[in-house]
């Protein structure tokens, strides 16, 4: 009886996979993540603002746009940042990591944006779950990771 082998299924394109540096890089996401919160609070804060003056302009029509505020600036945040020529948001910077995709190139913003729609998800839902799985995984991908096929990898400077 032949076994059915991963490659039957999905075959391999292109050279293999490169190796990354994941060393400390769950520790270095939470002081990211820490920071990001921060970073997208002053940007809230800063839109928030703007919306509520520009709210008595347009006869209070610009103040719908308050209750979807945070997480559209959180989305366009992280689509944004990870999209761009540092891969990673400011706390990524800050901590010295990146996101990448498995075959090591950068994500584009739709990515981004899915991978970040999908980490507030699981975070919102599994906390402090959402780090199990990359506490048992030797490339310390998280489920947001393996979803959209990104891998959080040392900044190499």
């Amino acid at each position: 009886m032949r076994v059915i082998e991963p490659t039957d299924i999905i075959p391999p394109t292109g050279s293999p996979a490169p190796r990354f540096d994941t060393r400390g890089v769950l520790s270095s996401r939470l002081f990211a993540f820490v920071v990001d919160v921060a970073a997208v609070g002053i940007l809230w804060a800063v839109w928030a603002f703007a919306l509520g003056f520009l709210g008595f302009l347009t006869f209070g029509l610009a103040w719908l746009i308050l209750p979807v505020l945070w997480p559209l600036v959180a989305l366009f945040y992280n689509g944004l940042t990870v999209s761009g020529p540092q891969r990673g948001t400011w706390g990524m910077r800050i901590a010295g990591i990146e996101l990448v995709r498995t075959d090591g190139t950068g994500l584009d913003f739709v990515s981004a944006a899915v991978h970040a729609v999908i980490f507030y998800v699981s975070v919102a839902v599994l906390t402090p779950l959402v780090l199990l799985l990359g506490m048992v995984r030797n490339d310390r991908r998280l489920l947001h990771d393996l979803l959209i096929g990104s891998v959080a990898v040392r900044r190499v400077s």
